[in-house]
């Protein structure tokens, strides 16, 4: 990854954080003084190293990991603010992004019921929750979106 790379994803990051939502390529632009056609070139370039990942047409963030640029049921709520994560261990990975305590709310994938949990000091307050993910580490870049 080359400088102007980093930088683009630096940027990309922080608009994440700041919006609350993934950043449109022409909001990305005007924030770096490029064009649209510039971040997008650089954006697939950042996709293909998997330091973000596009949706399909590749005109649109899908994750910059951990944040999701699409809703999702996994919901980190921080300092009165709210992102999307991928999934539920994202939602642990976004509040340790952030340096910060807050709230997680998603549901059981295999009852439906409501979570809610608190994490302070870098620790869930209910420890007893387990985390499971179907497909092994090793391919979770296989289907990034199934994983």
């Amino acid at each position: 990854m080359d400088d102007g790379d980093l930088a683009l994803r630096n940027l990309t990051y922080a608009l994440v954080v700041e919006l609350g939502r993934g950043p449109s390529a022409a909001e990305v632009a005007d924030r770096a003084g490029q064009s649209r056609a510039d971040v997008l070139a650089g954006w697939r370039r950042l996709h293909e190293q998997h330091a973000l990942v596009l949706e399909a047409g590749g005109e649109s963030l899908r994750m910059a990991n951990p944040f999701s640029a699409v809703a999702t049921p996994h919901r980190v709520v921080a300092d009165g603010r709210r992102w999307y994560a991928n999934c539920a261990w994202d939602a642990f990975g976004i509040l340790a992004a952030l340096g910060t305590d807050g709230g997680i709310e998603t549901t059981c994938p295999d009852c439906g019921e409501a979570i809610e949990l608190g994490v302070s000091d870098g620790r869930p307050e209910d420890e007893s929750l387990v985390f499971h993910s179907l497909v092994p580490a090793a391919g979770w870049w296989d289907d990034i979106g199934f994983t």
